[in-house]
């Protein structure tokens, strides 16, 4: 027989909220407390919106923003903010990324390249996958001749707990195409976005 008849099932967002009360009481602290009463229902927002990753179609956002063009010289987007959670301890880490690609043909609208960025960081992460996702998608969308991505961040898992080194940044990087057969357009990229070789 199914005890569940009658009872109203719980949304997804007063999951989270139920969750993050369960939380709460297992630190000790009282949920019912004034400051913290309205805690799970703000918890349970800031998850959603900084997971909205995992709930955007990339193609819908490149859709219609992609051109034919002759254009056949490095662009570069850099200095991209990029705000992610680490998957380990669902701590943040944050920094910036630098895009590049050689068009083939095809040029993508620059606003494109943060909001393919954005995408996968606003998930559940890990810094070298990251830089790898971001690299393939614009290599997929675009089959471009190459695609550069340099991330640069710092982990608040390493700088708030474990290790607690406050100013270690974490470098990634993923060449595609001529960006990783070619010393001298890994070198341009490397040169416009301020790192050495």
């Amino acid at each position: 027989m199914n005890q569940n008849i009658g009872v109203p099932k719980m949304s997804e967002n007063q999951r989270l909220e139920t969750l993050v009360r369960e939380l709460l009481t297992s630190l000790g602290e009282d949920p019912a407390r004034q400051g913290l009463v309205k805690t799970p229902k703000r918890v349970s927002a800031s998850l959603k919106y900084l997971t909205q990753g995992y709930r955007q179609d990339i193609k819908r956002i490149l859709n219609n923003a992609i051109f034919d063009e002759p254009y056949d010289e490095m662009v570069v987007v850099k200095d991209i903010e990029v705000f992610s959670l680490c998957e380990h301890h669902m701590l943040p880490f944050y920094g910036k990324a630098h895009v590049a690609y050689i068009p083939n043909g095809k040029i993508i609208g620059l606003s494109k390249i943060p909001r393919v960025v954005e995408v996968f960081a606003k998930r559940l992460q890990v810094q070298e996958r990251l830089t790898i996702q971001i690299a393939d998608c614009l290599m997929e969308a675009l089959a471009p001749r190459g695609v550069g991505v340099v991330i640069e961040a710092l982990h608040l898992c390493m700088a708030m707990r474990g290790v607690e080194k406050k100013s270690a940044y974490t470098l990634t990087s993923a060449m595609l195409g001529s960006f990783r057969n070619s010393e001298r357009v890994r070198a341009e990229f490397l040169s416009l976005i301020g790192q050495r070789r």
